[in-house]
């Protein structure tokens, strides 16, 4: 039997056979690959007729006499049926060879090479299918072998990298990347033509030939084996994926954009700080958008000037020298040693050139792309400086309400990608929302300035005086943003060193609670100049509270006919009075007058906290007032309650926010207080302080006011006080009685003028009032006088005829007075005036003019 071909042969795969026929006809010869194809052992084959034993009946004649003719010598080829082992007796075809030969004996014989036509049409087909694949494929295939060189190539692979599909037969990786992505590559290739295992979607990165650009191919590659299982090299699909790279760099490009502008939407803005905002804007910036960034902000703007819209850079002045003045107020890098922003200008930077100082004031030159980006409120480029690391800037105005408030630069590295259509467009979004940002808090610090003048000037100027009171107050606006609110104190001079305490709260926060609150303290002021007594003052002021915030008071007067008779109110008129219900001011405030010469405080409460006082070795208590309801509800009247107060005694006004907060009771915190209050003596401004920090305040949820007054009585030697009949001897002692003080006093030189002016306040009284007339004299920081009689009817002053013999006496006084007045009294009316006290300098005598306007 021959011997057959090794294992993993081409003759396996195409499944040739062989065998040999002698002289006779018969087999002679027949090989294991035979022996495998018609499934006929060599025993079985050898001295058998081959027509008995393959071909079918009807076909053996014409077998026979083929048989006949190869032995003579001829060839012959044609395809024979024949009966295929281990199918079930199914036929197949094979290709049969026929070559005469002679045997050693010179006899004829014949060699016949069979193949299975079956297996030859699998091979064409797979040849066909793979020829189509690898040349007709849209992408680039390539075979590389065991060398890692290149055996084949279809022609979309040679259509990137030039020439023929055959041209590329030999070459290497070297030959199509760069060094190191061929070493990447190199290594790939070894590691799967040693392991079999499969790569898929390897990166690679290169040029084309003609092509400057950068290309990005995914390449997959597989290990490929011979029939047989040897591996004979490592096939590679190679897929351009640059616009994938590039629109993935592009989505990622937007996703960073996005993730900037929520970042700018949490970040920028948190403070109504403008140097806040603008180093926000830069936390923001960099390193994540630019290297390098820097804002300027004009200077106007800074120092708070009032300017119209667009004028914060008039053009004047834009045109004249550059543009407005700017100060640097934040910068950021994000670069190791490198310059606060990119110099802006071209070129490589000069002395002169530096970026200003953080802090410093400067302009930007006229034709500078920064002072045209100001003047035309659009992003201008500003190119990298040739000789140093910035590669390029953008100069973008930050507009707001289109108002150009200043300048951001952001900066770019060299290395690092340069800006793009898509960057100028976050570049400018950045600045304007720091732009809108930075206008607000520009708005917020006017207005708050504006609050706090209103603040300000409606809470009393500097540390109160009053006589025979020292005074501590403490205001701490719940608001600390805009640092107002509704709570109040006051300290009014009354005639005859009476003093008026005053603290109140109107219901409410903010500028809107400080409007009301000033109107209300300012109707306290008004009212307690006519020195009504507390319980009147707080009913009057109770009327001034409901009409507080009222849109319709004068629509109130649309009731009245054109001819002035008094009709029904019309129906706007009366939703005009439903609408100032719902928009009522309510508050509540204490109202207190202490006498310093009896040391007693009447109190008048209208729904506010009690007053407290601790007096010397006495636990502080709350004074027993009651509350009454708070101004603007109106209907109940008030009540009032004097109280003796011992020397030195400590009286404590305050607001709810000192004892009141969302953690702590009411009753706590007034329980609080008087404990704090209980203790050693100290100075005032100390105490005040001392109940601030003790007390639980919460500071931030309300309003607190705080106002505290040591009692100090006038003493008995600064007093005056005499009783007087009712006859007309008494104007001759009250003058003997008044001088005889002063000069006690060391007043004399207010003897003359007193002495005038107490005998025409007595005169009067005894002229015009009834019963016994009271007079009283108080030195403390001025000298006053007091005249006392049961008579209602006050006195008025009027200028006199020519020819009255009368009429004067009030004209004179209220000449020769520091001030003068009247009020009424539970059992009567007292008429004062008041001089100052002498302070060494001869005293201003009455001029012509006011002498002849008594006539």
């Amino acid at each position: 039997m021959w011997q057959s071909s090794p294992p993993g042969s081409i003759y396996d795969y195409i499944r040739v056979a062989s065998f040999s026929i002698g002289p006779d006809g018969l087999i002679e010869q027949w090989s294991s690959r035979a022996a495998g194809l018609f499934g006929m052992t060599s025993t079985e084959a050898v001295g058998r007729d081959p027509v008995e034993a393959f071909m079918p009946a009807e076909l053996r004649c014409d077998g026979r006499r083929r048989v006949g003719e190869i032995l003579d010598g001829k060839e012959w080829t044609g395809l024979v049926p024949f009966r295929i082992p281990g199918e079930g007796g199914a036929h197949g075809v094979a290709e049969v060879y026929v070559m005469p030969s002679l045997t050693g004996r010179g006899e004829r014989a014949a060699l016949c090479i069979v193949v299975d036509v079956r297996a030859l049409r699998r091979i064409e087909t797979d040849l066909a299918a793979s020829q189509a694949i690898f040349g007709q494929s849209p992408f680039g295939f390539v075979l590389f072998g065991t060398d890692f060189a290149v055996v084949r190539a279809n022609q979309r692979f040679a259509t990137v990298f030039g020439g023929a599909a055959e041209d590329h037969r030999g070459r290497t990786v070297d030959d199509y990347l760069p060094r190191a992505e061929a070493d990447r590559l190199s290594a790939t290739l070894k590691r799967v033509l040693e392991t079999g295992e499969s790569v898929t979607d390897l990166q690679l990165v290169g040029t084309a030939p003609g092509d400057a650009g950068r290309r990005h191919w995914s390449m997959n590659l597989y290990r490929v084996h011979s029939g047989a299982g040897h591996p004979v090299g490592v096939a590679g699909l190679a897929t351009d994926v640059t616009r994938r790279h590039i629109a993935a760099r592009e989505a990622a490009s937007a996703r960073r954009n996005l993730a900037l502008l929520n970042e700018a939407s949490a970040r920028i803005g948190n403070s109504l700080d403008l140097e806040a905002t603008a180093r926000e804007l830069l936390d923001v910036a960099v390193p994540g958008f630019c290297d390098l960034a820097a804002v300027d902000l004009y200077q106007g703007l800074l120092t708070g000037e009032e300017a119209a819209p667009g004028s914060w850079a008039p053009a004047h002045r834009e045109s004249t020298g550059g543009s407005a003045e700017l100060r640097r107020v934040a910068h950021a890098s994000a670069v190791a040693d490198a310059l606060p922003t990119a110099v802006a200008g071209s070129g490589p930077p000069g002395p002169d050139d530096l970026p200003p100082a953080l802090g410093s004031v400067h302009r930007f030159a006229f034709g500078s792309p920064c002072a045209m980006a100001l003047r035309s409120g659009r992003v201008e480029d500003v190119p990298g400086d040739e000789m140093g690391f910035v590669q390029s800037t953008l100069a973008v105005p930050m507009v707001a309400h289109d108002t150009v408030v200043g300048l951001v630069q952001f900066s770019r590295t060299k290395g690092s990608e340069p800006f793009g259509e898509r960057d100028r467009a976050l570049a400018t979004e950045l600045a304007a929302r720091a732009a809108v940002c930075i206008d607000n808090a520009r708005l917020y610090r006017r207005e708050h300035e504006r609050a706090l003048i209103l603040q300000r000037s409606l809470l009393p100027p500097g540390d109160p005086e009053a006589a025979g009171l020292d005074i501590a107050c403490r205001y701490l606006p719940g608001n600390t943003a805009t640092e107002v609110g509704g709570d109040w104190f006051d300290v009014i001079e009354l005639p005859g060193h009476r003093t008026a305490l005053v603290v109140g709260d109107v219901m409410g926060r903010g500028l809107r609670a400080a409007v009301a609150m000033g109107e209300l303290r300012t109707a306290v002021r008004t009212l307690a100049l006519l020195d009504l007594e507390p319980a009147e003052v707080l009913s009057a002021l109770d009327e001034v509270a409901r009409g507080l915030g009222s849109p319709g008071a004068g629509e109130r007067s649309e009731g009245l006919g054109g001819s002035g008779g008094a009709q029904w109110p019309s129906r706007a008129a009366q939703k005009s009075r439903e609408t100032d219900l719902s928009e009522v001011y309510l508050a509540t405030c204490v109202y207190a007058v202490y006498d310093p010469v009896t040391r007693r405080c009447t109190f008048a409460n209208a729904g506010h906290l009690p007053p407290a006082v601790v007096e010397p070795g006495r636990p502080a208590r709350l004074i027993d007032v009651p509350p009454g309801m708070p101004l603007g509800v109106g209907g109940e009247p008030f009540e009032e309650v004097e109280v003796e107060l011992a020397e030195n005694a400590l009286l404590t006004l305050y607001t709810d926010g000192l004892v009141e907060s969302r953690d702590q009771p009411l009753d706590e915190g007034l329980d609080a207080l008087r404990a704090v209050l209980t203790g050693p003596q100290m100075e005032l401004e100390d105490a005040c302080d001392h109940v601030l920090s003790t007390l639980d305040t919460r500071h931030g949820e309300d309003d607190i006011a705080l106002l505290m007054a040591r009692i100090q009585g006038l003493p008995v030697e600064a007093v005056g006080d005499w009783t007087l009949p009712r006859e007309p001897r008494s104007v001759g002692r009250a003058r003997e009685l008044a001088r005889d003080q002063l000069l006690s006093w060391s007043l004399d030189d207010l003897v003359d003028t007193t002495e005038l002016l107490v005998s025409e306040l007595v005169t009067n009284a005894l002229r015009y009032g009834e019963g016994e007339i009271r007079l009283r004299l108080l030195r403390d920081r001025t000298l006053v006088c007091e005249v006392w009689d049961a008579g209602l009817v006050q006195p008025r002053r009027r200028r006199a005829r020519d020819t009255d013999e009368g009429g004067r006496g009030l004209q004179l006084v209220g000449l020769l007075s520091a001030a003068w007045g009247s009020r009424r009294t539970p059992r009567g009316k007292t008429v004062w005036f008041e001089l100052a006290l002498p302070d060494g300098a001869p005293a201003a005598e009455l001029s012509v003019e006011q002498l002849l306007s008594m006539y």
